[in-house]
């Protein structure tokens, strides 16, 4: 079978590796129909945490091909999206609705012996408490937006849920990639009556403003906060979304919560310590967040998909197949494309 590897800063190749099979009775193998490119896959591109020949991807949509013998939910032919996290379902955390600190989670891709998903077929482990059937067909036309529920729309949720959005208030989403907008959508959906957007980007800004932005800031730093203070009356905003990850966005986030707010960061940090420690004190705003557990959120998220209520797909703006996924990262990086879509 043909998969995406990680070699190095800008070395990304689609190469034959050994077929996946079944290595545990919990595991589920499928055929992968659909899969993406994330944000976080340009952090090793750019020369970030890698190994040579780590194996790429986080999200998917498959076809299950076979099962272990304890798979109880799931069976060949079953459509299924696959959240980035494996975990068991069962453990304290996974049955308080936290599956990414499940006490077994396994991250699809990374370096735990799980490989990726940008690639023809994937062996998930965990296959009960992991995988998600979807009663469509794997041509359905909401394909896109289902792909989203795997690590995107659920993460752009996450950050609206952990900053407290509610029917009313003011969000503030920073950051205008593809979770980003996801987080306006959330928010819009959660009943924010005023959605700022800190994003710079004049396609994403458009598609942004359709899924509900209200408001768009579109400077940097200092003369960003100074612009969202101007839209709140100096007040700051409810809620904001940090889905970035740089020490930059999260010092706006904190600065722009007012006081008595909340932050939800889901941008993978690029730092070792949350910046305004003593703004965040003072100001009595909440900060919290971290990976999404995408598995507890679909069950919510599905229907407003399904019966299109909310249009997340329309992130994708390119598809390819397997070939053209070293090139889907260059666009991806030089800000061609949002997102893009691997159809293997």
């Amino acid at each position: 079978m043909r998969a995406t590897l990680m070699h190095g800063r800008h070395d990304v190749r689609v190469e034959s590796v050994p077929d996946a099979t079944i290595q545990e009775p919990t595991d589920a193998l499928i055929r992968v129909t659909r899969a993406c490119i994330c944000g976080s896959d340009l952090w090793p591109y750019n020369g970030g945490p890698n190994y040579a020949g780590q194996r790429m991807g986080h999200e998917a949509i498959g076809m299950v091909e076979a099962v272990g013998s304890e798979v109880r939910t799931l069976k060949k032919g079953d459509l299924v999206i696959m959240p980035f996290a494996s975990s068991d379902g069962t453990c304290v955390f996974c049955q308080e609705g936290l599956p990414t600190a499940c006490k077994s989670v396994y991250f699809i891709g990374n370096d735990q012996g799980i490989d990726g998903a940008q690639a023809e077929a994937l062996r998930v482990p965990q296959a009960d408490g992991t995988l998600y059937p979807i009663p469509v067909g794997e041509d359905d036309a909401l394909m896109p937006s289902l792909l989203t529920l795997s690590d995107v729309m659920a993460t752009g949720h996450h950050a609206a849920v952990v900053a407290r959005v509610a029917p009313s208030k003011t969000a503030a989403v920073v950051g205008d990639g593809a979770v980003g907008l996801c987080g306006v959508i959330a928010a819009k959906r959660l009943g924010a009556e005023r959605i700022i957007l800190l994003g710079r980007h004049p396609d994403r800004i458009a598609l942004a403003r359709e899924f509900g932005a209200t408001d768009v800031v579109s400077e940097r730093g200092e003369e960003a906060v100074a612009r969202v203070m101007e839209l709140t009356r100096g007040e700051g905003a409810h809620s904001v979304l940090e889905c970035v990850g740089t020490g930059a966005a999260t010092d706006t986030a904190i600065a722009i919560a007012r006081p008595g707010g909340a932050v939800g960061r889901v941008g993978v940090p690029h730092y070792d310590t949350v910046p305004l420690a003593q703004p965040m004190f003072f100001k009595n705003v909440i900060v919290g967040g971290g990976p999404a557990p995408v598995r507890a959120y679909i069950a919510d998220l599905l229907p407003d998909v399904l019966e299109g209520r909310i249009e997340p797909g329309r992130v994708f703006d390119r598809t390819t197949d397997l070939d053209g996924v070293a090139a889907g990262y260059k666009a991806m990086n030089d800000r061609e494309a949002i997102k893009v879509m691997v159809r293997p």
